[in-house]
């Protein structure tokens, strides 16, 4: 290859094509997870979810084009087991969590709420990387996700907000670690997906109104934009130890819950 043929490849954007590639997403069948899960099906990527339950064909047929692997995030050896079961793949992307309102009270009688939540979201993330770095073929990436509290704590979400520092922590931390694995980590913003199921319908309305409104992106988020912004972390040879945030300019804007 000559200087001009080099020069102009060097010049070439990445593309965001997963053909034939792996890509594992833990909590990948609901929600952001499954957002990323379509995205990167629609990118060429052979696509396994892996959650907690397997769902039959007949109660999800839209998972029928992704392999389901069982896996707890609590559970250390159900971590192991399910990525001694998927084997070698190609990128990582951990965007489960426990259930809303799980987490408690910084003054509760006790700190289960908190040591749960830790658990299933921080140790659980450190669990998913830990089993799954091994499998990882080169040029591989693992992308965590966080939110927006990790920035912008608010009165009794001190356990959210010291989970997703951690996470984000933790990406950073790992770029180094598993280098020339990269490692990032996703925060988004207010995302509007099943997630927000449990308000009633119209207190979930006038929220998506009240981002409308204020987000300087002047819209709400989907779990589109960030299944877009997984891609770019996972094709993009140049990027790692970061924290991209998808948040339509939320953190720029007054708190709209």
């Amino acid at each position: 290859m000559n200087a001009a043929n080099r020069d102009a490849e060097a010049m070439q954007a990445p593309s965001l094509n997963l053909v034939g590639k792996k890509v594992v997403i833990v909590g990948g069948k609901t929600g952001i997870g499954l957002g990323i899960a379509l995205g990167a099906q629609a990118a060429g990527a052979t696509v396994v979810v892996a959650s907690r339950r397997v769902a039959s064909a007949e109660s999800r047929p839209d998972l029928a084009g992704f392999e389901q692997v069982s896996l707890d995030m609590r559970d250390e050896s159900t971590v192991r087991s399910a990525f001694e079961a998927i084997g070698p793949f190609d990128h990582l992307v951990v965007t489960a969590a426990p259930d809303i309102g799980t987490w408690g009270g910084f003054m509760d009688a006790d700190m289960a709420g908190v040591r749960s939540y830790m658990e299933g979201k921080f140790l659980g993330t450190w669990a998913c990387a830990r089993y799954a770095a091994p499998k990882l073929r080169a040029n591989g990436s693992i992308t965590f996700l966080s939110g927006g509290m990790a920035t912008r704590p608010k009165p009794g979400f001190t356990a959210v907000t010291s989970a997703f520092a951690a996470v984000e922590a933790l990406s950073g931390s790992l770029a180094i670690e598993l280098a020339p694995t990269r490692v990032n980590t996703i925060r988004p913003g207010f995302i509007d997906t099943d997630m927000w199921s449990f308000l009633p319908e119209e207190a979930r309305a006038g929220m998506k109104k009240k981002v409308e409104e204020s987000f300087p992106a002047r819209r709400a988020g989907q779990a589109k934009d960030i299944a877009h912004a997984a891609l770019f972390l996972m094709t993009n040879p140049y990027v790692t130890g970061t924290v991209l945030e998808v948040s339509g300019g939320e953190n720029l804007v007054a708190s709209v819950s």
